[in-house]
């Protein structure tokens, strides 16, 4: 499916002067128009009380704020416009934990280097053909963090079947089988 991008807006948050320029122009080669951008993720913050965008695109290290911080900032502070803005996270870096670490700041997706266009517009689709509910528990606010499998967690905070919609029950099978067709 092709979509028209023209009217959503980008903030592009990263420190290297040519992958920034790169990255700008596959956004705008795919239909963005509105794509602002910025060396690091204290300028993000910082442009981000002036302008919410729809999407952000983001590289993970940056000084003096990285792309992790960032993203702590959106979902959590009192100041974010949006704490549900997609957020994008680039990186170099594909080891396990850190991609678990970015799971579990509230990134909604992982893009690793070196990009594509079409490996951007594959990430940007998922947020928007595919976003995921947004859970808050004690420790952790974003986007849920069990894309796969997690219908075996057996955890202390397992989700449980809602009790009632306008009379119904919901069991908790027929909630698996809808999230796994997200």
């Amino acid at each position: 499916m092709s979509y028209n991008l023209e009217n959503l807006q980008i903030l592009l948050v990263e420190d290297n002067l040519n992958m920034r320029a790169l990255v700008r122009a596959m956004l705008r080669a795919l239909g963005f128009e509105t794509v602002r951008d910025c060396a690091n993720g204290q300028q993000a913050i910082e442009m981000l009380q002036q302008f919410t965008p729809d999407i952000i695109v983001s590289d993970w290290m940056m000084e003096p704020v990285d792309g992790m911080d960032l993203t702590k900032f959106v979902r959590n502070s009192e100041e974010s416009p949006d704490a549900y803005i997609p957020v994008i996270l680039m990186t170099g870096h594909t080891e396990r934990w850190r991609i678990l670490a970015a799971r579990d700041t509230g990134v909604n997706e992982l893009l690793a280097k070196p990009i594509s266009a079409r490996t951007l517009y594959d990430r940007i689709l998922a947020v928007i053909e595919k976003p995921r509910p947004f859970v808050r528990t004690k420790s952790y606010f974003g986007p849920c963090r069990r894309r796969t499998n997690w219908q075996d967690y057996l955890g202390p905070e397992r989700r449980q079947a809602a009790q009632s919609v306008e009379g119904a029950s919901v069991q908790a099978q027929e909630i698996d089988r809808l999230l796994e067709s997200l």
